[in-house]
């Protein structure tokens, strides 16, 4: 198990009222994890939460991550601790649309490309090409604007900056919403990719075929709480919904 959260409540202050009650959940080495539920039902928020907190809920409950107890108190942290969040708003929260291909990729692990605290120039346009070949980023050049790019490509842009930050827990919030069928088809098969390289994926999705076509297990989210637990094995729609 690499993470973990036992009795995992949050609040939220703006809103006055609890987002998250006692939520019990584990993800393994390896394995792909569906959240299932409704628009509202506490999924981003649980998402959010776990990924250093940038929304300021008041949160309790034990969060264990690689057999520690981890208190996050920003996302930095949770990058740092091998935690990766992918928004389902790429244009709002995901991306900066007016800068380049090269500078979004990068954004997370800046460090990684910088000397002294400068950035190398064509350090990030290495590491952009690489990105932009293995996730096959249709773009003329990494010095693109990302405004114009499709949106899948623009995802694919998203994905390349979370991969960068190295994660070995990957959050996918809505990873194929407003894509077209051929771009939805390679996120699956990177998804698949990664897991069998060892890393951990968390799935929200909004979209039950897609729960029940990625998925090891599949966790039940409605009002806040987990109301369900399945194997896949055992998953249906119908059971899903019921």
């Amino acid at each position: 198990v690499v993470l973990e959260t036992k009795d995992w409540s949050a609040y939220d202050p703006a809103l006055g009222r609890q987002v998250l009650r006692n939520i019990n959940f584990n993800v393994r080495r390896g394995e792909i994890i569906g959240f299932a539920g409704l628009m509202g039902s506490g999924r981003t928020e649980l998402a959010l939460s776990l990924f250093g907190n940038p929304t300021h809920y008041q949160t309790k409950g034990e969060l264990v991550v690689k057999g520690k107890k981890r208190s996050f108190q920003k996302p930095k942290d949770a990058i740092k601790a091998g935690v990766a969040y992918v928004t389902e708003d790429r244009k709002g929260n995901g991306l900066i649309l007016i800068q380049d291909v090269k500078r979004n990729i990068t954004l997370a692990n800046l460090q990684a490309i910088a000397s002294n605290n400068i950035i190398d120039n064509n350090a990030e346009v290495k590491v952009s090409n690489e990105y932009r070949t293995s996730l096959n980023i249709k773009t003329p050049s990494v010095e693109q604007t990302v405004s114009n790019l499709s949106g899948g490509n623009q995802q694919k842009v998203c994905l390349s900056k979370w991969l960068f930050a190295k994660p070995e827990i990957l959050i996918l919030d809505e990873p194929t919403r407003g894509i077209d069928v051929g771009a939805k088809f390679e996120i699956y098969t990177l998804m698949n990719q990664l897991v069998e390289q060892g890393m951990s994926i968390i799935m929200i999705s909004s979209e039950l075929p897609e729960v029940l076509g990625m998925s090891d297990r599949v966790y039940i989210v409605s009002s806040g709480r987990i109301t369900g637990e399945l194997p896949i094995e055992e998953a249906t729609q119908e059971k899903i919904m019921h």
